[in-house]
């Protein structure tokens, strides 16, 4: 079956919404160095290349079905602080289940159109979706368990501070 206009506006604009993505987790970043948190906001700029690495898996996929993907402007996040660790992470589940839900809606369409290469690419982004709720809840609950101790807020922050870079395998050149 052909790769349909639908498909492509669809991974189109999931495309788009990584970037956005990007975007978003950026902004926390800063807000996370406004409140003296580096390892948070190191967290958050590591998920900006996850996002970032996202985005051209899905370009990449388009353009290797000799499909062309028109990019467009990408939504800024929002202007206000979040103004603490465990606000900053609410907001990113928060956006991560709003991704789930998009995807979700890709593959759906997949389905109907029978496509089961886009079927596979989706099968692979929702299942890194589990992971990523499941990483950003289990933040959540630790920052809710220190409250606002100081002291458990550091080790949660020293923590957060190792997370790895994201590793590309197969990067075009």
């Amino acid at each position: 079956m052909a790769f349909t206009p639908e498909l492509v506006k669809a991974l189109t604009d999931q495309t788009n919404a990584e970037f956005h993505s990007a975007y978003l987790y950026l902004g926390m970043a800063g807000d996370a160095v406004k409140i003296n948190m580096p390892g948070v906001a190191h967290w958050m700029r590591v998920q900006v290349q996850e996002e970032l690495t996202h985005a051209m898996k899905i370009l990449d996929f388009v353009h290797d079905r000799d499909a062309e993907m028109v990019l467009t402007a990408v939504e800024a996040p929002p202007a206000q602080g979040w103004g603490s660790p465990l606000a900053l992470f609410q907001a990113a589940l928060d956006h991560e289940r709003l991704m789930t839900e998009r995807l979700n809606n890709v593959m759906d369409l997949a389905i109907k159109e029978r496509d089961h290469a886009t079927n596979t690419l989706m099968q692979w982004f929702i299942t890194e979706q589990v992971e990523e709720e499941a990483s950003v809840s289990d933040i959540i609950q630790k920052f809710k368990l220190v409250g606002k101790d100081g002291s458990g807020l550091y080790m949660i922050d020293t923590e957060l501070a190792t997370r790895l870079p994201v590793v590309t395998v197969n990067a075009p050149v």
